[in-house]
């Protein structure tokens, strides 16, 4: 039979009271004391009952995950990061997938609700006003990671999007380059990735170049949307040169360049975005822009953690730094 917080109270030689305040951190019990309840938990392989706890306290230390797509390699490193952080403050997580849709997002929020999780960091596609009409009624404590809401809503975690992929594509130009394409997702989602559109139209503008909506290609963020977009692209126009959204685009992208005997850096340059595990294995050797997922998962934790404690945030809209990694696919 598991051990119950009585049991605990005799082992140790103290109240159920004093117990419970060593359990639920409460500071007004001796260090020779703490330390005789937390020898009797280690002994008698005590677990406290958490919806017991959870009724009387209100507080679960429980955190809902939402992400768009786990199978994109962006989001398990920003989970890591979120989770480390979360081991070290004794909060649990429950990772929700999305599947980008917006119907299965609003389910999961009402279910990390009904669960009484004790804050969500938010990550998405899109960050639509149902969803955060659907935040402020049940009042959850949220922290959105890779976008912003609209006047600042809500604490965020980012880089600047729009001047990463400016440099993405000046970059691009530095190489000479003068057709350079575009795929992403659609330009009117309000997210992170719809904003490098912006940077990419901002640097064709600054230098002179026409955007031409034939060498643009809008669809999801998997590798099949490269591969389909640069076949799209190319039925009617060329291109020396594509800025993708996405590390995972970009493959798509040189996959289909390469079925179609066109060489990459030799033929056509390719520039990704976000600096996955493959895209340094990847052949050619992906150049990207490179985000801090692990950092932006982690600080994102340290927010909703101090938010839901209740403590003031040194900063309520992050913004890290991004870096372009130099490597193989595009022209030295």
């Amino acid at each position: 039979m598991a051990a119950s917080i009585k049991d605990v109270a005799k082992e140790a030689g103290v109240s159920i009271a004093t117990v419970s305040r060593v359990i639920n951190k409460v500071d007004v019990v001796n260090k020779e004391t703490k330390e005789k309840v937390e020898k009797a938990i280690i002994k008698l392989n005590y677990r406290p009952n958490i919806v017991a706890r959870s009724l009387k306290t209100r507080r679960t230390e429980t955190i809902g995950i939402l992400v768009p797509d786990i199978s994109n390699q962006f989001y398990p490193e920003v989970v890591r990061g979120a989770e480390d952080v979360a081991n070290i403050y004794d909060y649990n997580i429950i990772l929700c997938n999305s599947d980008s849709d917006i119907s299965k997002e609003k389910e999961y929020i009402r279910v990390l609700k009904e669960k009484m999780v004790d804050g969500m960091l938010y990550m998405s596609s899109s960050l639509d006003d149902e969803i955060i009409e659907l935040i402020d009624e049940l009042k959850m404590k949220t922290v959105l990671i890779e976008t912003k809401a609209p006047g600042n809503k809500f604490p965020s975690v980012t880089i600047d999007n729009i001047k990463a992929a400016y440099d993405a594509t000046k970059y691009l130009l530095d190489k000479g380059n003068k057709k350079i394409g575009y795929i992403g997702i659609k330009k009117d989602k309000s997210n992170a990735v719809s904003l490098r559109y912006d940077g990419y139209v901002r640097a064709l503008k600054e230098n002179n170049i026409d955007l031409d909506n034939k060498r643009t290609y809008f669809g999801g963020m998997k590798v099949s949307d490269g591969y389909n977009g640069i076949n799209v692209i190319l039925e009617s126009s060329e291109i020396d040169a594509v800025f993708c959204a996405s590390d995972e685009i970009a493959m798509g992208a040189i996959n289909a360049l390469r079925d179609k005997g066109i060489s990459v850096p030799d033929d056509v340059d390719v520039i990704g975005f976000n600096d996955i595990d493959l895209a340094a294995i990847f052949y050619p050797k992906i150049t990207t822009i490179s985000q801090p997922m692990y950092d932006m998962g982690s600080v994102g934790m340290r927010m909703l953690i101090k938010n839901i404690n209740k403590k003031p945030l040194d900063e309520d809209q992050y913004l890290l730094n991004y870096h372009l990694v130099e490597r193989d696919s595009v022209k030295k």
